[in-house]
């Protein structure tokens, strides 16, 4: 098992890509620590996973509860080994449409969070530890009425190398595993019903060459080899799970006459 005999801490732990990370976690090995805002979908993902797993409410645009989430974990677990900051929100953010609480809701989610989030971990990590933040493809993409998100997601993707380089002496690797349009619930919002969500998944995978949208699992599968010692000597690199819609966006199946 890759994990055997480490403690893992993910933020947003609770759904989505994180409770998929938690059980590829468990299945190798891992003791996982999960947070999450809300307490019902905490309880109900605990009760899912089962094993090794601690379930701890926690807001991370909350520093004073997020780093008594990582003082609880180091309590019950000791030391930690992988950090995935994975919690975040979505939200558009139209150019004459936005307020600047909209704004910086999801500026203070996404990016100030994860900043705090890896500062508050710091003390409980053990040298030659694993953070594997979580960032975006619209970070790339240009994609029109997103910029909060994609600015928040950009500056993910430098925190990540910033980081590397400064948690470098400590032997603790820094890496990103970066999504394209995930099967996840974050999309509800755009999709109130399951014919909705059909069509969405539909336009979303057209916009990849693979043509579909990731499963979560397929995130967490990444989010694994980076914490796993098969990245041992892998540090600053983001890997893309999109289907190849930001490597090779000209054969995105939205793109084919055949």
């Amino acid at each position: 098992m890759r994990l055997k005999n480490k403690v893992a801490f993910i933020t947003g732990g609770n759904s989505g890509i994180g409770l998929a990370t938690a059980k590829v976690f468990l299945a190798e090995g891992a003791k996982v620590v999960i947070t999450g805002r809300n307490p019902e979908t905490l309880a109900a993902a605990e009760k899912a996973l089962g094993g090794d797993v601690l379930a701890l409410k926690a807001d991370v645009t909350d520093i004073a509860a997020t780093e008594k989430a990582f003082a609880d974990a180091q309590a019950k677990f000791g030391k930690i080994d992988v950090v995935f900051a994975n919690a975040g929100i979505g939200g558009v953010t139209p150019l004459g449409q936005t307020t600047a609480e909209q704004f910086a809701q999801i500026i203070s989610t996404n990016l100030t969070g994860v900043f705090f989030t890896i500062q508050s971990a710091l003390p409980h990590l053990n040298d030659g530890a694993s953070i594997i933040l979580n960032g975006s493809v619209h970070a790339v993409l240009g994609a029109p009425g997103w910029s909060a998100y994609a600015a928040a997601k950009g500056a993910v993707r430098t925190m990540t190398r910033n980081f590397a380089s400064e948690l470098a002496p400590r032997g603790i690797r820094v890496n990103q595993v970066t999504p394209g349009g995930t099967k996840t619930p974050i999309w509800s919002p755009f999709a109130p019903n399951s014919d909705a969500m059909s069509a969405l998944e539909e336009k979303l995978g057209s916009m990849s060459p693979l043509g579909r949208m990731s499963e979560a699992e397929e995130i967490a599968k990444a989010a694994l080899y980076l914490a796993s010692d098969d990245a041992a000597n892998v540090s600053g690199i983001e890997i893309p799970v999109d289907g190849g819609m930001t490597s090779s966006p000209s054969g995105a199946k939205v793109f084919r006459t055949a």
